[in-house]
């Protein structure tokens, strides 16, 4: 356990938190997805092909933190694990808040074209992951993170004369 603090850098045993959703996140989201995929197999199985899964999406995660390290300015390795949440969170949460407004303003499926469909789902979306990246990374303590993150994102976007530098 000492290593593992002192590889992510965590100075008190509330940080742990940080890397145990993290672990849960990876598990449950493994979980899912053998489910999805094959859930007229027996338990055990999907469990087993779980655990691949679990292990699969651990070893790309860990290269992601690799690779950003040094992008992301952030004081303590453990919080990029919190990023990472903040990241998972917003994008889920994003299309779940997305299927009801698409529903109140009477666009389905069937009254308008599948592409068209799908690219007002994907803008609303977009417009609600905004507003939403930057209330949890204030609710998880990255607010400064995330708002340089939103700000070059929407720079990126073509917004610039709205953002000041």
């Amino acid at each position: 356990m000492k290593k593992f603090k002192q590889t992510w850098e965590i100075q008190h045993n509330w940080q742990l938190i940080f890397p145990f959703l993290g672990v849960f996140g990876l598990g449950y989201s493994a979980f899912r997805l053998s489910y999805a995929f094959f859930k007229d197999l027996s338990l055990p199985f999907i469990i087993a092909i779980s655990a691949v899964i679990f292990y699969v999406l651990l070893k790309i995660t860990l290269f992601c933190f690799k690779k950003l390290e040094n992008r992301w300015i952030v004081t303590y390795k453990w919080e990029m694990i919190r990023i990472f949440i903040v990241f998972a969170l917003t994008g889920t949460s994003s299309m779940y808040v997305s299927r009801p407004i698409i529903k109140l303003l009477g666009i389905t499926k069937e009254n308008l074209n599948l592409v068209v469909y799908w690219v007002l789902y994907i803008i609303i979306g977009l417009i609600f992951y905004q507003i939403l990246l930057v209330s949890f990374g204030w609710l998880f303590g990255q607010f400064k993170f995330f708002w340089e993150f939103e700000k070059k994102m929407l720079r990126n976007m073509g917004f610039k004369r709205f953002l000041k530098k």
